[in-house]
């Protein structure tokens, strides 16, 4: 670079777009966990448009499943955070390689470029790996 120091635009770039996916990965499963927890006594066998049809088996047990999803990818998004802000600042390759890694989960593309960015910079972390 032109300034002396070397820094270059892959790590910057992988940290970022983790943290934005990282935030991303929060909202979402916040909301999906606190939409279902909110929403799971709505969920009644007993609907009046609807009465009998689920037999025992209430639909209240069927978004129990997706708040623990919504948790898992609330974490996800924090670890994803972390190794956002790990990759911008250049401490801890590790860290910034796994924060990558959990905005890759979701399966999107822009954690497929977060891992692809943070693996490329990893020169720039000196000799901290």
């Amino acid at each position: 670079m032109a300034d002396g120091n070397d820094r270059g635009g892959l790590l910057s770039a992988g940290g970022i777009v983790t943290i934005i996916t990282g935030a991303f990965e929060v909202i979402a499963g916040g909301l999906i966990a606190t939409l279902m927890t909110v929403s799971i006594p709505l969920w009644h066998p007993n609907l009046p448009f609807s009465p009998g049809f689920w037999g025992s088996f209430g639909l209240a047990t069927v978004p129990s499943w997706i708040v623990i999803v919504g948790i898992v990818l609330a974490v996800l998004g924090i670890v994803a955070i972390v190794g956002g802000i790990c990759a911008v600042r250049r401490k801890g390759f590790g860290l910034s390689l796994a924060g990558a890694i959990c905005a890759l989960l979701p399966f999107n593309i822009l954690g497929l470029l977060a891992v692809i960015f943070v693996s490329l910079g990893r020169k720039e972390f000196g000799g901290q790996y």
